[in-house]
């Protein structure tokens, strides 16, 4: 069950990375307006505008006189003009403490711990401070490089009860966000500007929960289509085996028909079969006449037609032929086909026998 919480916390970072995306595109091309907010030595903020790099087309943004007051629990004191609530809608606010509200501090750090000084600040709050990890608002400067392969860094600290007036009032006149920086010298004695919190409250787009609202709606709706598309997919894939099985239920049945057609009395199959088994091959016939006739024999021509064979040849006695094949188990019915004939140019009778074809070829047929 582990997994669950680290999808969860996948899905949040993502989340938050999508949102900083689409908030950093937008405001690319919406009107943007800061106000920086400085607070003095008497505790009193004196506030300006700083238009932004977009404006609306068509109108050109208001210069409004710089203004002070003071907050007493969220409140500032005197009120706002009407002009600056409006200008404080929707802009972003970024307030410059006075140095002696913040804890200072210069840390040292190996080189090599510049890409994890998030962490290892994070975890020496309590030390650095009188205030917890979550009792505190902090930031630190860019790393500098020093001696011995080392890196200072500037920590800047105060307690978020010390801010909390400031965001009470930037939230109740509906800002979109508010920053909050100090001053602190760095390792070399220069001034260094360190961001202390970035709180957003409105984004570019109306809201800063609009954007994760529409994505988490996305992610839903990205589920449930996936689980809609599994199901579907198992559903089609069910009937498609139910079809498969039927067809091949259907095959075994029409083989099975066919080796029952085949298997029937008049099948071209067992005609064939009875056909090879009846009828005697050449070549045994051949082999069986050169066993009846005599050495002084001499077979010129052989023609088998169906269960008959024609022989025609010279031999010294042809009579002695018509016995010989007779007494073959393999020939019966041996008769002269055509008259017997000696020429005086030739050594013996010329014969023309004819048998018939027993089917019978001995036991290795």
């Amino acid at each position: 069950m582990a997994v669950i919480p680290e999808l969860k916390q996948l899905f949040t970072e993502w989340i938050a990375a999508v949102t900083s995306a689409v908030e950093a595109a937008t405001e690319k091309f919406v009107r943007s307006r800061r106000i920086l907010l400085h607070e003095g030595e008497d505790g009193a903020y004196s506030a300006r505008t700083v238009s932004g790099n977009k404006t609306v087309p068509g109108k050109k943004a208001q210069a409004l006189p710089d203004l002070s007051f003071r907050l007493d629990e969220g409140r500032p004191h005197p009120p706002l003009p009407a002009a600056w609530q409006a200008a404080f809608r929707g802009s972003r606010v970024e307030a410059q403490l006075q140095a002696d509200h913040v804890m200072t501090s210069l840390l040292d750090f190996p080189s090599k711990a510049g890409d994890f000084l998030d962490g290892m600040i994070r975890t020496q709050i309590d030390r650095l401070t009188p205030w917890t990890a979550s009792d505190a608002v902090f930031g630190w400067s860019p790393p500098v490089v020093a001696a011995n392969d080392r890196i200072d860094v500037t920590f800047a600290a105060t307690s978020k009860r010390e801010v909390q007036p400031l965001l009470h009032f930037a939230q109740a006149l509906d800002v979109a966000s508010v920053a909050i920086y100090t001053t602190a010298s760095d390792g070399a004695g220069a001034p260094v500007r360190i961001k202390l919190l970035d709180q957003p409250w409105r984004s570019a787009t109306g809201s800063a929960a609009r954007t994760p609202r529409l994505l988490r709606a996305v992610l839903l709706s990205a589920g449930v289509a996936a689980a809609a598309s599994l199901l579907i997919s198992a559903y089609f894939e069910s009937s498609l085996q139910s079809e498969l099985g039927e067809l091949q239920r259907q095959i075994s049945q029409r083989r099975a028909a066919l080796r029952l057609d085949s298997n029937g009395a008049g099948s071209g199959l067992e005609l064939l079969a009875k056909r090879k088994q009846a009828t005697p091959s050449s070549v045994m016939v051949l082999e069986a006449i050169s066993r009846v006739l005599p050495d002084t024999t001499y077979v010129t021509e052989l023609r088998i037609e169906g269960d008959k064979v024609q022989v025609v040849g010279m031999t010294q006695d042809a009579p002695s032929l018509i016995r010989l094949m007779e007494q073959s188990p393999q020939f019966t019915r041996a008769t002269f086909f055509a008259p017997t004939t000696r020429a005086a140019n030739e050594p013996g009778e010329r014969f023309h026998i004819e048998a018939h074809i027993t089917a019978y070829f001995g036991s290795g047929t």
